[in-house]
This record gives structure tokens, C-alpha cells and sequence, in this order.
């Protein structure tokens, strides 16, 4: 059997709800924010982030601004199909895995191209940055005397020491601000008590009052 919303119980949680600080709601929600938080943090994979720089050179017969003008377009083929499937096999992963794990970024002052991977290992991050750009140099080279651009290594990837993800101490902050946040507005949408409005005094007629309803009896 379902329990009457009007029950005296109910009631009764009702106004203790009511009766608990303002502030109760903030903290409350702060505190459930920083429980779920911190237990995402702790029991998700942690994952690994390697970048790897490669940059355009001009030969004799190019500039600096045909340089960064091709930069700019193999920063944008690093991850197509053509570069990655070279890439895979240096990589040892799938082509796929490839496609959801690295991606590519120029700079608009510098004629250099950015790869980045990452993994739940730190090693086959690094080995994947390092492939793609492999890759990417290498397809560079196979048009270089049309392009008058060479595409050299600058700095391969390493294997990074400490995972990229938030630690479980930033989620359960993270978790804790928007748990305050939500407690907050639910302190401004609940209602307020009404305040007991006082008494009136009975009137009483003033004695001229009086005297004329007495004349008219």
C-alpha cells in the first residue's frame, strides 16, 4: 500500500526539511558533487598523452612563407587514411585506433606540425605519435620536388611519466563545485516560509458612536 503524501509522517519530514539552515542545501549538494566526483576519478583508466614535432624546411627553390603555407596543409593530412595507413604499421595498432587516438595542430607563426596520441599506455602513445609522424615525413618526401618543401623530425615523442587525465583529487573538486552549484539553486526555487501575520485589534466605537446608535434604539 502506497503512503498518503498528506500523511502525518510526511509531514513531519516536510517540515524538518524546512526547519534545516539555508546554507544545509549548499553543503549537502557540495558534498554528494565531491563523493561521486572523486569515486569517477579513482575508477576510471587513467590515459597517457605524446606529441611528437615535425617542421617545414624551404629549400633553394622556396621561402619561408611557402614552408609555413605547407605546413598549415600537412597538419591537416596527418590524419587522413593515406598518412595513417603507413602509420599503423610502425604503430603496431589498427587503423581505426589511430583515427579516435591522434590528431594534428599547426601553429600560425610557425611552419610546425604538432602530433598528438593518446592511450591508457604511456608507451603506445608515444609509439603512435612517433609513427604518424614517421608517416607524414615520409609522404612529405615522396612530393618534396613538386612542393620545394621538406618536412624534417624535430623533436619525437617520449614516453610521458604522469597520465594527462584529471587526478581523482581535481574530479572530486570539479565534482564538489557543481554539487554547491545545484544546491544553490535549489536554495533560491524552494519555498519560503510564511511569516504569521499579527493579530488585529477588535475595534471598539468611539463614544459619539455609540451615543447615536443608542438614539436611534
Amino acid at each position: 500500500m502506497n503512503e498518503n503524501p498528506t500523511s502525518p509522517r510526511r509531514r513531519a519530514a516536510l517540515r524538518r526539511a524546512k526547519a534545516l539552515p539555508a546554507w544545509s542545501l549548499v553543503a549537502a549538494g557540495a558534498l554528494a558533487g565531491a563523493t561521486l566526483g572523486g569515486g569517477y576519478g579513482a575508477v576510471r583508466t587513467p590515459t597517457y598523452t605524446a606529441t611528437s614535432y615535425v617542421v617545414a624546411v624551404p629549400t633553394a627553390k622556396s621561402d619561408p612563407a611557402s614552408a609555413l603555407g605547407f605546413a598549415q596543409a600537412y597538419g591537416r593530412v596527418a590524419t587522413q587514411l593515406a598518412v595513417l595507413g603507413d602509420a599503423q604499421v610502425w604503430a603496431g595498432v589498427p587503423v581505426a585506433t589511430l583515427q579516435n587516438s591522434v590528431h594534428a595542430a599547426t601553429s600560425p607563426d610557425a611552419p610546425m606540425v604538432a602530433v598528438t596520441a593518446t592511450s591508457a599506455r604511456p608507451d603506445l602513445a608515444a609509439d603512435m605519435a612517433n609513427a604518424v609522424s614517421r608517416a607524414l615525413t615520409r609522404h612529405a618526401s615522396d612530393v618534396q620536388g613538386s612542393t620545394h618543401v621538406e618536412l624534417q623530425q624535430f623533436a619525437r615523442a617520449t614516453e610521458p611519466t604522469a597520465p594527462s587525465s584529471a587526478s581523482a583529487g581535481l574530479t572530486a573538486l570539479v565534482g564538489a563545485s557543481a554539487g554547491g552549484l545545484l544546491g544553490g539553486l535549489l536554495l533560491l526555487v524552494r519555498p519560503r516560509r510564511r511569516r504569521p501575520e499579527p493579530a488585529r485589534a477588535a475595534s471598539v466605537p468611539g463614544p459619539a458612536v455609540a451615543a447615536e446608535a443608542h438614539g436611534q434604539l
